[in-house]
Protein backbone atom coordinates (compact mmCIF):
# COMPACT_ATOMS: atom_id res chain seq x y z
CA UNK A 1 0.00 0.00 0.00
CA UNK A 2 1.05 3.52 -0.77
CA UNK A 3 -0.10 6.16 1.09
CA UNK A 4 -1.55 7.96 -1.86
CA UNK A 5 -5.03 7.54 -1.69
CA UNK A 6 -6.91 8.94 -5.11
CA UNK A 7 -10.85 10.74 -4.51
CA UNK A 8 -13.59 8.20 -4.92
CA UNK A 9 -16.51 10.23 -6.65
CA UNK A 10 -18.36 7.14 -7.49
CA UNK A 11 -19.35 6.59 -3.57
CA UNK A 12 -21.68 9.71 -4.50
CA UNK A 13 -23.80 7.64 -6.96
CA UNK A 14 -24.24 4.52 -4.88
CA UNK A 15 -27.76 3.41 -4.92
CA UNK A 16 -29.24 3.86 -1.32
CA UNK A 17 -28.21 2.01 1.51
CA UNK A 18 -25.04 0.73 -0.08
CA UNK A 19 -21.61 1.76 2.23
CA UNK A 20 -18.92 3.14 0.88
CA UNK A 21 -16.66 0.94 2.88
CA UNK A 22 -16.66 -2.52 4.79
CA UNK A 23 -15.35 -3.94 7.68
CA UNK A 24 -12.17 -6.21 7.15
CA UNK A 25 -13.52 -10.17 6.58
CA UNK A 26 -12.45 -12.20 9.82
CA UNK A 27 -12.53 -16.34 9.70
CA UNK A 28 -12.64 -18.11 6.90
CA UNK A 29 -15.43 -19.72 3.64
CA UNK A 30 -16.03 -22.15 6.21
CA UNK A 31 -18.31 -19.37 8.59
CA UNK A 32 -20.38 -18.49 6.11
CA UNK A 33 -21.79 -21.71 5.43
CA UNK A 34 -21.74 -22.11 9.29
CA UNK A 35 -23.67 -19.56 9.78
CA UNK A 36 -26.02 -20.18 7.16
CA UNK A 37 -26.89 -23.97 8.39
CA UNK A 38 -26.83 -22.16 12.38
CA UNK A 39 -29.57 -19.67 11.25
CA UNK A 40 -31.70 -21.68 8.37
CA UNK A 41 -30.71 -25.95 9.14
CA UNK A 42 -33.75 -26.56 7.08
CA UNK A 43 -34.04 -24.71 4.62
CA UNK A 44 -33.46 -25.70 0.99
CA UNK A 45 -29.38 -25.03 0.02
CA UNK A 46 -29.23 -26.65 -3.18
CA UNK A 47 -32.02 -27.72 -5.60
CA UNK A 48 -30.44 -30.02 -8.58
CA UNK A 49 -33.43 -31.00 -10.94
CA UNK A 50 -35.81 -30.52 -8.72
CA UNK A 51 -34.57 -32.55 -5.55
CA UNK A 52 -33.72 -30.16 -2.63
CA UNK A 53 -30.70 -30.52 -0.06
CA UNK A 54 -31.19 -28.83 3.20
CA UNK A 55 -28.69 -26.23 4.78
CA UNK A 56 -28.29 -28.98 7.51
CA UNK A 57 -28.15 -32.11 5.06
CA UNK A 58 -25.38 -30.34 2.99
CA UNK A 59 -23.65 -29.71 6.26
CA UNK A 60 -23.48 -33.13 7.69
CA UNK A 61 -21.58 -34.31 3.89
CA UNK A 62 -19.16 -31.56 3.67
CA UNK A 63 -17.81 -32.74 7.33
CA UNK A 64 -18.33 -36.54 5.95
CA UNK A 65 -16.12 -36.00 2.51
CA UNK A 66 -13.79 -33.28 4.77
CA UNK A 67 -13.17 -36.72 7.00
CA UNK A 68 -12.66 -39.42 4.29
CA UNK A 69 -10.12 -36.71 2.69
CA UNK A 70 -8.20 -36.28 5.44
CA UNK A 71 -7.77 -40.03 5.99
CA UNK A 72 -6.40 -40.37 2.47
CA UNK A 73 -3.60 -37.16 3.14
CA UNK A 74 -5.21 -34.18 2.34
CA UNK A 75 -3.83 -31.87 4.72
CA UNK A 76 -4.04 -28.43 4.80
CA UNK A 77 -1.75 -25.75 2.17
CA UNK A 78 -2.58 -29.00 -0.53
CA UNK A 79 -4.25 -28.46 -4.12
CA UNK A 80 -6.85 -30.23 -4.56
CA UNK A 81 -8.04 -30.32 -8.37
CA UNK A 82 -11.96 -30.09 -8.65
CA UNK A 83 -13.09 -31.22 -12.04
CA UNK A 84 -16.80 -30.97 -12.18
CA UNK A 85 -20.05 -29.22 -13.54
CA UNK A 86 -22.63 -27.54 -11.71
CA UNK A 87 -23.85 -30.36 -9.33
CA UNK A 88 -24.59 -31.20 -5.40
CA UNK A 89 -21.47 -32.62 -5.60
CA UNK A 90 -19.23 -29.60 -6.21
CA UNK A 91 -20.55 -27.59 -3.69
CA UNK A 92 -19.93 -30.10 -0.92
CA UNK A 93 -16.49 -30.78 -2.35
CA UNK A 94 -15.35 -27.29 -2.31
CA UNK A 95 -16.60 -26.45 1.17
CA UNK A 96 -14.78 -29.66 2.53
CA UNK A 97 -11.68 -29.45 0.40
CA UNK A 98 -11.71 -25.62 2.20
CA UNK A 99 -12.17 -26.99 5.49
CA UNK A 100 -9.18 -28.97 5.79
CA UNK A 101 -7.02 -25.55 5.13
CA UNK A 102 -6.57 -27.27 1.83
CA UNK A 103 -6.65 -25.38 -1.45
CA UNK A 104 -9.16 -25.45 -4.39
CA UNK A 105 -8.11 -25.58 -7.62
CA UNK A 106 -11.17 -25.56 -10.45
CA UNK A 107 -11.01 -27.19 -13.52
CA UNK A 108 -12.92 -26.57 -16.76
CA UNK A 109 -14.58 -30.43 -17.27
CA UNK A 110 -15.08 -29.77 -20.80
CA UNK A 111 -11.22 -29.14 -21.31
CA UNK A 112 -9.15 -31.24 -23.52
CA UNK A 113 -6.54 -33.84 -22.13
CA UNK A 114 -3.93 -31.53 -23.42
CA UNK A 115 -5.76 -28.21 -22.16
CA UNK A 116 -6.52 -29.95 -18.69
CA UNK A 117 -2.67 -31.64 -18.06
CA UNK A 118 -1.10 -28.30 -18.36
CA UNK A 119 -2.60 -27.02 -15.64
CA UNK A 120 -1.91 -30.11 -13.48
CA UNK A 121 1.66 -29.61 -14.69
CA UNK A 122 1.49 -26.21 -13.26
CA UNK A 123 -0.14 -26.63 -9.73
CA UNK A 124 1.17 -30.19 -9.29
CA UNK A 125 -2.25 -31.47 -7.08
CA UNK A 126 -1.90 -34.76 -5.99
CA UNK A 127 -5.97 -35.26 -4.80
CA UNK A 128 -8.77 -34.78 -7.30
CA UNK A 129 -12.46 -35.15 -7.37
CA UNK A 130 -13.19 -35.37 -10.99
CA UNK A 131 -16.49 -36.05 -12.91
CA UNK A 132 -17.07 -39.65 -13.99
CA UNK A 133 -16.51 -38.72 -18.17
CA UNK A 134 -13.17 -37.11 -17.29
CA UNK A 135 -11.72 -39.49 -14.79
CA UNK A 136 -10.10 -41.63 -17.79
CA UNK A 137 -8.45 -38.51 -18.97
CA UNK A 138 -6.76 -38.06 -15.63
CA UNK A 139 -6.03 -41.61 -15.60
CA UNK A 140 -3.84 -41.24 -18.98
CA UNK A 141 -1.96 -38.38 -17.26
CA UNK A 142 2.30 -39.09 -17.61
CA UNK A 143 3.58 -41.07 -14.83
CA UNK A 144 4.91 -37.85 -13.26
CA UNK A 145 1.46 -35.99 -12.72
CA UNK A 146 -0.14 -39.24 -11.29
CA UNK A 147 -2.87 -38.21 -9.45
CA UNK A 148 -2.26 -40.45 -6.14
CA UNK A 149 -6.60 -39.82 -4.48
CA UNK A 150 -8.90 -39.92 -7.84
CA UNK A 151 -12.07 -39.61 -6.78
CA UNK A 152 -15.11 -40.42 -9.22
CA UNK A 153 -18.15 -38.44 -9.09
CA UNK A 154 -21.55 -39.48 -10.78
CA UNK A 155 -23.68 -36.50 -11.17
CA UNK A 156 -26.77 -38.10 -11.94
CA UNK A 157 -26.43 -39.57 -8.31
CA UNK A 158 -28.03 -36.25 -7.05
CA UNK A 159 -30.46 -35.82 -8.71
CA UNK A 160 -34.70 -37.05 -7.94
CA UNK A 161 -35.33 -41.04 -8.34
CA UNK A 162 -38.35 -40.18 -10.67
CA UNK A 163 -35.34 -38.57 -12.99
CA UNK A 164 -32.46 -41.39 -12.23
CA UNK A 165 -35.44 -43.94 -13.27
CA UNK A 166 -36.12 -41.95 -16.12
CA UNK A 167 -32.53 -42.13 -17.49
CA UNK A 168 -32.27 -45.58 -17.25
CA UNK A 169 -35.18 -46.22 -19.73
CA UNK A 170 -34.70 -48.70 -23.13
CA UNK A 171 -35.01 -45.88 -24.86
CA UNK A 172 -32.23 -44.19 -27.43
CA UNK A 173 -33.12 -40.96 -26.02
CA UNK A 174 -32.82 -41.74 -21.93
CA UNK A 175 -29.45 -43.47 -23.52
CA UNK A 176 -28.19 -40.43 -24.63
CA UNK A 177 -28.91 -38.46 -21.93
CA UNK A 178 -27.19 -40.59 -19.82
CA UNK A 179 -24.07 -40.90 -21.70
CA UNK A 180 -23.93 -36.88 -21.75
CA UNK A 181 -24.14 -36.93 -17.63
CA UNK A 182 -21.94 -39.56 -16.81
CA UNK A 183 -19.73 -43.13 -17.85
CA UNK A 184 -18.93 -45.86 -15.71
CA UNK A 185 -15.14 -45.39 -14.02
CA UNK A 186 -12.33 -48.17 -12.99
CA UNK A 187 -9.54 -47.79 -10.63
CA UNK A 188 -11.16 -44.68 -8.80
CA UNK A 189 -12.78 -43.96 -5.76
CA UNK A 190 -16.54 -43.80 -5.57
CA UNK A 191 -17.85 -40.65 -4.47
CA UNK A 192 -20.33 -42.14 -2.14
CA UNK A 193 -17.43 -43.73 -0.05
CA UNK A 194 -16.68 -39.45 1.11
CA UNK A 195 -20.05 -39.43 2.25
CA UNK A 196 -20.99 -42.46 4.13
CA UNK A 197 -17.44 -41.91 5.75
CA UNK A 198 -17.05 -40.64 9.64
CA UNK A 199 -17.15 -36.98 9.81
CA UNK A 200 -14.40 -34.71 10.53
CA UNK A 201 -13.48 -33.67 14.37
CA UNK A 202 -14.98 -30.59 14.98
CA UNK A 203 -10.93 -29.87 16.69
CA UNK A 204 -9.94 -30.17 13.07
CA UNK A 205 -7.91 -26.87 12.49
CA UNK A 206 -10.09 -24.25 10.42
CA UNK A 207 -8.54 -22.16 8.16
CA UNK A 208 -7.43 -18.62 8.50
CA UNK A 209 -8.38 -15.39 6.72
CA UNK A 210 -5.08 -15.33 5.38
CA UNK A 211 -4.95 -18.74 4.31
CA UNK A 212 -4.77 -19.63 0.65
CA UNK A 213 -7.96 -20.70 -0.46
CA UNK A 214 -8.45 -20.97 -4.08
CA UNK A 215 -6.18 -21.20 -7.17
CA UNK A 216 -8.22 -19.90 -10.10
CA UNK A 217 -6.77 -19.94 -13.53
CA UNK A 218 -6.77 -17.05 -15.95
CA UNK A 219 -5.72 -17.11 -19.70
CA UNK A 220 -3.52 -14.33 -19.32
CA UNK A 221 -1.90 -12.64 -22.16
CA UNK A 222 0.40 -15.37 -23.31
CA UNK A 223 -1.51 -18.48 -23.18
CA UNK A 224 0.29 -20.29 -20.60
CA UNK A 225 -1.63 -21.25 -17.59
CA UNK A 226 -1.51 -18.48 -14.86
CA UNK A 227 -3.11 -19.48 -11.87
CA UNK A 228 -4.52 -16.28 -9.58
CA UNK A 229 -4.33 -17.75 -5.94
CA UNK A 230 -6.60 -15.80 -3.91
CA UNK A 231 -6.87 -16.36 0.07
CA UNK A 232 -10.38 -16.54 2.21
CA UNK A 233 -10.07 -13.09 3.18
CA UNK A 234 -10.57 -12.13 -0.93
CA UNK A 235 -13.68 -14.26 -1.22
CA UNK A 236 -15.10 -13.26 1.79
CA UNK A 237 -14.70 -9.53 0.91
CA UNK A 238 -16.09 -10.35 -2.46
CA UNK A 239 -19.29 -11.87 -1.21
CA UNK A 240 -19.54 -9.33 1.34
CA UNK A 241 -19.14 -6.60 -1.59
CA UNK A 242 -21.84 -8.55 -3.96
CA UNK A 243 -24.39 -8.67 -0.48
CA UNK A 244 -23.80 -4.64 -0.04
CA UNK A 245 -24.36 -3.79 -3.89
CA UNK A 246 -27.49 -5.40 -3.93
CA UNK A 247 -29.52 -4.65 -0.04
CA UNK A 248 -32.98 -4.50 -1.48
CA UNK A 249 -32.08 -8.68 -1.45
CA UNK A 250 -32.56 -9.80 2.13
CA UNK A 251 -30.77 -12.74 3.33
CA UNK A 252 -32.94 -16.31 5.06
CA UNK A 253 -35.07 -18.08 2.73
CA UNK A 254 -36.47 -15.95 0.26
CA UNK A 255 -33.25 -15.74 -1.46
CA UNK A 256 -32.67 -17.48 -4.86
CA UNK A 257 -30.06 -17.73 -6.90
CA UNK A 258 -29.38 -19.60 -10.25
CA UNK A 259 -26.15 -21.03 -10.93
CA UNK A 260 -26.63 -21.19 -14.68
CA UNK A 261 -22.88 -19.79 -15.08
CA UNK A 262 -20.12 -22.77 -14.33
CA UNK A 263 -18.74 -22.10 -11.20
CA UNK A 264 -15.22 -23.29 -12.17
CA UNK A 265 -15.34 -19.82 -13.50
CA UNK A 266 -14.49 -17.02 -11.10
CA UNK A 267 -17.93 -15.07 -12.00
CA UNK A 268 -19.99 -18.24 -11.42
CA UNK A 269 -17.95 -19.30 -8.49
CA UNK A 270 -18.06 -16.17 -6.05
CA UNK A 271 -21.67 -15.35 -6.81
CA UNK A 272 -22.79 -18.74 -6.65
CA UNK A 273 -20.27 -20.75 -4.45
CA UNK A 274 -19.89 -17.86 -1.87
CA UNK A 275 -22.16 -15.05 -2.34
CA UNK A 276 -25.51 -17.58 -2.36
CA UNK A 277 -24.20 -19.55 0.84
CA UNK A 278 -23.58 -16.81 3.07
CA UNK A 279 -26.94 -15.28 1.92
CA UNK A 280 -28.48 -18.67 3.08
CA UNK A 281 -30.03 -18.90 -0.28
CA UNK A 282 -32.22 -21.88 -2.40
CA UNK A 283 -28.85 -22.00 -4.82
CA UNK A 284 -30.51 -23.78 -7.86
CA UNK A 285 -27.90 -25.67 -9.95
CA UNK A 286 -27.66 -25.70 -13.78
CA UNK A 287 -24.90 -28.84 -15.33
CA UNK A 288 -25.54 -26.19 -18.52
CA UNK A 289 -27.48 -23.41 -19.71
CA UNK A 290 -31.18 -24.92 -20.94
CA UNK A 291 -34.10 -22.26 -21.39
CA UNK A 292 -36.22 -24.46 -20.90
CA UNK A 293 -34.69 -25.76 -17.48
CA UNK A 294 -34.53 -22.40 -15.95
CA UNK A 295 -38.05 -21.54 -17.25
CA UNK A 296 -39.41 -24.65 -15.41
CA UNK A 297 -38.31 -23.60 -11.93
CA UNK A 298 -38.63 -19.69 -12.53
CA UNK A 299 -42.73 -20.87 -12.71
CA UNK A 300 -42.10 -22.15 -9.15
CA UNK A 301 -38.58 -20.29 -7.66
CA UNK A 302 -38.17 -17.10 -9.66
CA UNK A 303 -34.07 -16.06 -9.26
CA UNK A 304 -33.87 -13.11 -7.09
CA UNK A 305 -30.58 -12.83 -7.73
CA UNK A 306 -29.35 -13.75 -11.02
CA UNK A 307 -25.65 -13.69 -12.61
CA UNK A 308 -25.53 -14.45 -16.31
CA UNK A 309 -23.88 -13.42 -19.65
CA UNK A 310 -26.07 -11.44 -22.45
CA UNK A 311 -26.21 -14.34 -24.14
CA UNK A 312 -28.10 -16.27 -21.65
CA UNK A 313 -30.16 -13.33 -20.93
CA UNK A 314 -31.45 -13.08 -24.37
CA UNK A 315 -31.69 -16.74 -24.96
CA UNK A 316 -33.45 -17.05 -22.12
CA UNK A 317 -36.08 -13.90 -22.85
CA UNK A 318 -37.04 -15.68 -26.50
CA UNK A 319 -37.64 -18.98 -24.94
CA UNK A 320 -39.98 -17.37 -22.15
CA UNK A 321 -41.61 -14.86 -25.17
CA UNK A 322 -42.19 -18.21 -27.09
CA UNK A 323 -42.98 -20.75 -24.37
CA UNK A 324 -45.50 -17.96 -22.65
CA UNK A 325 -43.79 -18.50 -19.17
CA UNK A 326 -43.58 -15.34 -17.31
CA UNK A 327 -40.30 -13.42 -15.57
CA UNK A 328 -41.92 -11.98 -13.30
CA UNK A 329 -40.13 -11.78 -9.96
CA UNK A 330 -36.92 -12.53 -11.35
CA UNK A 331 -35.50 -9.44 -9.35
CA UNK A 332 -31.62 -8.63 -10.04
CA UNK A 333 -29.49 -10.06 -12.54
CA UNK A 334 -26.09 -9.02 -13.27
CA UNK A 335 -24.44 -9.62 -16.53
CA UNK A 336 -20.67 -9.61 -16.88
CA UNK A 337 -17.53 -10.81 -19.07
CA UNK A 338 -18.66 -9.15 -22.66
CA UNK A 339 -20.48 -5.35 -23.05
CA UNK A 340 -24.61 -5.46 -22.24
CA UNK A 341 -26.49 -4.21 -25.40
CA UNK A 342 -28.97 -1.68 -24.32
CA UNK A 343 -31.59 -3.28 -26.64
CA UNK A 344 -31.70 -6.40 -24.86
CA UNK A 345 -31.55 -4.39 -20.80
CA UNK A 346 -34.99 -2.99 -22.08
CA UNK A 347 -37.03 -6.05 -23.41
CA UNK A 348 -35.65 -8.12 -20.31
CA UNK A 349 -36.44 -5.48 -17.59
CA UNK A 350 -40.01 -5.50 -19.21
CA UNK A 351 -40.43 -9.11 -18.59
CA UNK A 352 -38.68 -9.10 -15.30
CA UNK A 353 -40.16 -6.14 -13.75
CA UNK A 354 -36.41 -5.90 -11.81
CA UNK A 355 -32.97 -4.79 -13.21
CA UNK A 356 -30.46 -6.37 -15.37
CA UNK A 357 -27.16 -4.24 -14.78
CA UNK A 358 -23.52 -4.40 -16.37
CA UNK A 359 -20.75 -5.40 -14.14
CA UNK A 360 -16.82 -6.28 -14.64
CA UNK A 361 -14.07 -8.17 -12.63
CA UNK A 362 -11.03 -10.23 -13.31
CA UNK A 363 -10.16 -13.45 -12.10
CA UNK A 364 -7.45 -11.54 -10.48
CA UNK A 365 -10.09 -9.75 -8.12
CA UNK A 366 -12.11 -12.75 -6.91
CA UNK A 367 -13.82 -11.46 -9.68
CA UNK A 368 -15.74 -8.83 -8.96
CA UNK A 369 -14.13 -4.77 -8.92
CA UNK A 370 -17.27 -2.74 -10.20
CA UNK A 371 -21.27 -2.97 -10.97
CA UNK A 372 -23.84 -0.57 -12.37
CA UNK A 373 -25.99 0.68 -9.42
CA UNK A 374 -29.22 -1.66 -8.93
CA UNK A 375 -31.22 1.80 -9.09
CA UNK A 376 -32.31 4.27 -11.83
CA UNK A 377 -28.93 5.92 -12.29
CA UNK A 378 -26.96 3.01 -13.88
CA UNK A 379 -25.51 4.22 -17.10
CA UNK A 380 -25.81 1.95 -20.28
CA UNK A 381 -22.35 1.92 -22.11
CA UNK A 382 -20.59 1.59 -18.70
CA UNK A 383 -19.44 -0.92 -16.30
CA UNK A 384 -20.55 0.86 -13.72
CA UNK A 385 -18.99 2.24 -10.08
CA UNK A 386 -16.27 0.46 -8.08
CA UNK A 387 -17.78 -1.62 -5.39
CA UNK A 388 -17.30 -0.55 -1.89
CA UNK A 389 -13.97 -0.62 -0.32
CA UNK A 390 -12.69 -0.52 -4.24
CA UNK A 391 -9.90 2.11 -5.50
CA UNK A 392 -9.36 2.84 -8.80
CA UNK A 393 -6.69 5.34 -10.68
CA UNK A 394 -6.50 5.88 -14.44
CA UNK A 395 -2.75 5.58 -15.20
CA UNK A 396 -0.96 5.75 -18.71
CA UNK A 397 0.11 2.39 -19.61
CA UNK A 398 3.67 3.59 -20.61
CA UNK A 399 4.02 5.29 -17.24
CA UNK A 400 2.39 3.79 -14.61
CA UNK A 401 2.69 6.09 -11.94
CA UNK A 402 1.41 9.13 -14.06
CA UNK A 403 -2.39 9.41 -14.01
CA UNK A 404 -4.40 11.06 -16.54
CA UNK A 405 -8.08 11.03 -17.41
CA UNK A 406 -8.08 8.23 -20.44
CA UNK A 407 -5.69 5.24 -19.54
CA UNK A 408 -5.26 1.86 -18.20
CA UNK A 409 -7.30 0.87 -15.00
CA UNK A 410 -5.38 0.31 -11.79
CA UNK A 411 -7.42 -1.05 -9.07
CA UNK A 412 -6.37 -2.38 -5.08
CA UNK A 413 -8.81 -3.33 -2.47
CA UNK A 414 -9.43 -6.17 -0.32
CA UNK A 415 -11.07 -8.62 -3.08
CA UNK A 416 -7.44 -8.70 -5.08
CA UNK A 417 -5.36 -11.14 -5.05
CA UNK A 418 -1.83 -11.47 -3.51
CA UNK A 419 -0.40 -12.96 -6.90
CA UNK A 420 0.54 -16.06 -9.78
CA UNK A 421 1.11 -19.41 -8.52
CA UNK A 422 4.45 -20.36 -8.68
CA UNK A 423 5.24 -17.05 -11.05
CA UNK A 424 6.98 -14.27 -8.83
CA UNK A 425 8.38 -12.48 -11.63
CA UNK A 426 5.16 -12.58 -13.85
CA UNK A 427 3.42 -11.31 -10.29
CA UNK A 428 5.83 -8.66 -10.10
CA UNK A 429 4.83 -7.52 -13.85
CA UNK A 430 0.94 -6.83 -12.59
CA UNK A 431 2.02 -4.85 -9.87
CA UNK A 432 3.03 -0.74 -9.62
CA UNK A 433 3.19 0.17 -5.37
CA UNK A 434 0.47 -2.31 -4.97
CA UNK A 435 -1.77 -1.49 -7.23
CA UNK A 436 -3.25 -4.43 -9.91
CA UNK A 437 -2.68 -3.27 -13.32
CA UNK A 438 -5.98 -4.54 -15.12
CA UNK A 439 -4.90 -4.22 -18.94
CA UNK A 440 -7.62 -2.76 -19.84
CA UNK A 441 -7.74 0.88 -20.91
CA UNK A 442 -10.95 3.05 -19.17
CA UNK A 443 -12.02 6.44 -18.87
CA UNK A 444 -14.21 7.40 -15.27
CA UNK A 445 -16.83 10.09 -15.37
CA UNK A 446 -17.13 12.78 -12.81
CA UNK A 447 -20.14 11.05 -11.48
CA UNK A 448 -17.34 7.78 -11.26
CA UNK A 449 -18.96 5.99 -13.89
CA UNK A 450 -16.50 3.48 -15.58
CA UNK A 451 -16.47 2.95 -19.30
CA UNK A 452 -13.77 0.42 -20.58
CA UNK A 453 -12.58 2.04 -24.08
CA UNK A 454 -9.93 -0.52 -25.40
CA UNK A 455 -7.99 -3.70 -23.89
CA UNK A 456 -4.12 -3.33 -23.90
CA UNK A 457 -4.21 -6.95 -23.15
CA UNK A 458 -5.51 -9.27 -26.50
CA UNK A 459 -7.15 -11.58 -25.03
CA UNK A 460 -10.92 -12.59 -26.92
CA UNK A 461 -13.44 -12.61 -24.49
CA UNK A 462 -16.38 -15.27 -26.27
CA UNK A 463 -18.94 -15.94 -24.47
CA UNK A 464 -17.58 -14.73 -21.35
CA UNK A 465 -14.41 -17.15 -21.15
CA UNK A 466 -11.08 -15.80 -22.09
CA UNK A 467 -9.29 -17.21 -25.20
CA UNK A 468 -5.67 -16.66 -25.32
CA UNK A 469 -4.56 -16.07 -28.92
CA UNK A 470 -1.08 -17.48 -28.59
CA UNK A 471 -2.37 -20.71 -27.59
CA UNK A 472 -4.94 -20.65 -30.90
CA UNK A 473 -1.79 -19.99 -33.18
CA UNK A 474 -0.01 -22.44 -31.57
CA UNK A 475 -2.53 -25.33 -32.90
CA UNK A 476 -2.90 -23.98 -36.02
CA UNK A 477 0.40 -23.81 -37.26
CA UNK A 478 0.84 -27.71 -36.58
CA UNK A 479 -1.74 -27.99 -39.74
CA UNK A 480 0.72 -28.46 -42.87
CA UNK A 481 -1.25 -26.07 -45.26
CA UNK A 482 -0.74 -23.49 -42.76
CA UNK A 483 2.92 -21.31 -42.91
CA UNK A 484 1.82 -18.17 -40.72
CA UNK A 485 -1.47 -17.15 -38.71
CA UNK A 486 -2.71 -14.67 -36.53
CA UNK A 487 -5.93 -15.00 -33.87
CA UNK A 488 -8.29 -11.80 -33.13
CA UNK A 489 -11.06 -11.33 -31.64
CA UNK A 490 -13.96 -9.68 -33.98
CA UNK A 491 -17.18 -8.36 -32.33
CA UNK A 492 -19.89 -11.07 -32.48
CA UNK A 493 -23.80 -9.77 -31.41
CA UNK A 494 -24.20 -13.47 -29.84
CA UNK A 495 -20.83 -14.02 -27.84
CA UNK A 496 -19.06 -10.94 -27.31
CA UNK A 497 -16.27 -11.60 -29.59
CA UNK A 498 -15.82 -14.35 -31.75
CA UNK A 499 -12.44 -16.39 -32.71
CA UNK A 500 -11.02 -15.35 -36.16
CA UNK A 501 -7.90 -16.83 -37.87
CA UNK A 502 -5.43 -14.68 -40.57
CA UNK A 503 -3.73 -18.00 -42.53
CA UNK A 504 -1.40 -17.32 -44.94
CA UNK A 505 -1.11 -20.76 -46.72
CA UNK A 506 1.78 -22.93 -47.11
CA UNK A 507 1.11 -23.77 -50.69
CA UNK A 508 -1.11 -21.54 -53.26
CA UNK A 509 -4.67 -23.46 -54.69
CA UNK A 510 -7.30 -24.46 -52.63
CA UNK A 511 -7.57 -23.91 -48.91
CA UNK A 512 -9.87 -26.30 -46.95
CA UNK A 513 -10.73 -24.35 -44.23
CA UNK A 514 -13.61 -26.93 -42.48
CA UNK A 515 -10.48 -29.44 -42.13
CA UNK A 516 -8.24 -26.83 -40.45
CA UNK A 517 -11.21 -25.90 -38.43
CA UNK A 518 -11.73 -29.74 -37.61
CA UNK A 519 -8.10 -30.61 -36.69
CA UNK A 520 -8.42 -27.70 -34.20
CA UNK A 521 -11.71 -29.39 -32.47
CA UNK A 522 -9.21 -32.50 -31.66
CA UNK A 523 -6.88 -30.32 -29.29
CA UNK A 524 -9.24 -27.21 -28.41
CA UNK A 525 -12.28 -26.54 -26.35
CA UNK A 526 -14.74 -25.82 -29.03
CA UNK A 527 -15.32 -22.23 -28.30
CA UNK A 528 -11.62 -21.41 -28.68
CA UNK A 529 -11.77 -22.84 -32.37
CA UNK A 530 -12.32 -20.27 -35.01
CA UNK A 531 -15.62 -19.62 -35.86
CA UNK A 532 -14.21 -18.25 -39.47
CA UNK A 533 -10.81 -18.57 -41.03
CA UNK A 534 -9.62 -16.01 -43.51
CA UNK A 535 -6.70 -16.51 -46.23
CA UNK A 536 -4.20 -13.40 -46.66
CA UNK A 537 -1.66 -13.33 -48.41
CA UNK A 538 1.05 -11.96 -45.87
CA UNK A 539 0.59 -10.68 -41.68
CA UNK A 540 2.17 -7.38 -40.32
CA UNK A 541 4.76 -7.51 -38.42
CA UNK A 542 6.42 -5.27 -36.28
CA UNK A 543 10.47 -4.37 -37.21
CA UNK A 544 11.41 -6.80 -35.01
CA UNK A 545 8.96 -9.59 -36.91
CA UNK A 546 6.32 -9.44 -34.15
CA UNK A 547 3.23 -9.80 -35.50
CA UNK A 548 0.42 -7.25 -35.21
CA UNK A 549 -2.44 -8.51 -34.15
CA UNK A 550 -4.25 -5.09 -33.94
CA UNK A 551 -3.57 -4.02 -37.51
CA UNK A 552 -4.54 -7.83 -38.35
CA UNK A 553 -7.85 -7.05 -36.70
CA UNK A 554 -8.41 -3.44 -37.88
CA UNK A 555 -7.85 -5.19 -41.46
CA UNK A 556 -10.47 -7.66 -41.13
CA UNK A 557 -13.19 -5.52 -39.79
CA UNK A 558 -12.64 -3.15 -43.09
CA UNK A 559 -12.86 -5.85 -45.45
Amino acid sequence: MTSFDPPRPWTSSYAPGVPEDLDPQSGSLVDIVDASVRDYPDAPALQFFGRETTYAEMAAEIVRVAGALAERGVKAGDPVAIVLPNCPQHIVAFYAVLRLGAVVVEHNPLYTPRELRKQFEDHGAKHAIVWSKVVATVQEFPADLRVDTLISVDVTTAMPLRTRLALRLPLAKAREARAALTTKTQDAIDWADLVRHAPLPSSHPRPGSNDLAIIQYTSGTTGTPKGAMLTHANLLANAAQARAWVPQIVRGEGCVVYAVLPMFHAYGLTLCLTFAMSMGARLVLFPKFDPDLVLAVTKKHPATFLPLVPPIAERLLVAATEKGVSLAGTDVAISGAMALPHDLVVPFEGATGGYLVEGYGLSECSPVLMANPVADNRVAGTVGLPLPGTECRVVDPDDPRTDVERGELLVRGPQVFSGYYGKPEETDAVFVDGWFRTGDIVTIDDAGFVRIVDRIKELIITGGFNVAPTEVENVLRQHPSIADVAVVGLPSEHSGEEVVAAVVPSAPGAFDAEAVRAFARGILTPYKVPKRIVVVEELPRSLIGKVLRRQVRDRLLAD
